[in-house]
């Protein structure tokens, strides 16, 4: 089945010849930090030529240990959010955690997302695909990629075509994931747009009190993944990633998170025959 592309904000299509970019940090820490990435972001953006999305995370609603930096909550995190919107020009994104969250998250952001452990949440879902806005859904680490249609079948249920699910791996036995790149092609035959989680694929979760990662691996698999037909990427860039205070171990520096984009281009290029120019 062909897929139609999905509209995750104004002018930026998911699914199309385009390979539009979530980037962005782990978990909101300082303002002044988080606006001078997604300036870094919206830089980037423009010498690459690819549509960016930014992200973060006002709550860490998951994390492992109860000691775990969360983020700045709701109301705070939005407030940042909104500059980041107003001074770069970017769209931006956050999770959702509760139903309640999802009216006020919408009037500031562009995309809602369902985390991963969240994502059969039907009275959740359906909020934020009430709100009009797009929704991504993170396919959970329990999920084969064909049950998410299910997952798929309830934000589309309210009338909202905008929905796109995000693949970052299996649990591939205990503190280990493995992305299946026939999950791409599956999720295609059912109409579904689907972006690739770089760094989240990367995690080697609860192995003790903070998730591990392995972010060497990071453009290898970033490769394969739009060689397999991931129709956008999803990156979390940290100007000092080792002292980020959630996901230190996987996510992108600015420098690596750009070279690593400029590679999946040239291949994204190659598919789609378009002429390289970088």
């Amino acid at each position: 089945m062909t897929v139609s592309p999905v509209e995750l904000a104004p002018g930026i299509l998911l699914g199309g010849a385009a390979l539009p970019v979530i980037a962005g940090p782990c978990v909101l820490e300082e303002p002044q930090q988080t606006l001078e990435i997604a300036h870094t972001l919206e830089a980037m953006s423009s010498r690459l030529g690819l549509p960016m999305i930014f992200k973060a995370s006002f709550d860490k609603a998951n994390r492992s240990s109860l000691q775990s930096f969360r983020g700045p909550g709701l109301e705070a995190g939005l407030e940042v959010l909104e500059r980041v919107a107003n001074e770069t020009g970017l769209p931006v994104l956050t999770d959702v955690h509760e139903a309640g969250q999802c009216a006020r998250a919408a009037e500031v952001c562009a995309v809602l997302q369902i985390p991963a452990f969240l994502c059969r949440q039907t009275d959740l879902i359906l909020a934020a695909a009430q709100t009009g806005r797009a929704v991504n859904l993170k396919k959970g680490q329990f999920m084969a990629p064909e049950d998410m249609r299910r997952a798929v079948d309830k934000a589309r249920s309210t009338g909202n075509s905008k929905v796109s699910v995000t693949e970052r791996g299996v649990s591939f036995g205990y503190h280990n994931l493995v992305v299946d790149m026939r999950s791409f092609e599956i999720l295609h035959r059912d109409g579904i747009p689907v972006i690739y989680d770089v760094t989240h694929s990367l995690q080697l979760p609860g192995a003790g009190d903070e998730t591990g990662g392995q972010r060497q691996f990071a453009e290898p698999l970033t490769r394969a993944a739009v060689a397999a037909g991931a129709d956008g990427l999803y990156l979390e860039v940290h100007p000092e990633p080792d002292r980020a205070r959630s996901d230190s171990t996987t996510q992108l520096d600015p420098s690596k998170a750009e070279a690593l984009l400029a590679s999946a281009l040239s291949i994204r290029r190659a598919i789609t025959g378009e002429t390289i120019s970088l």
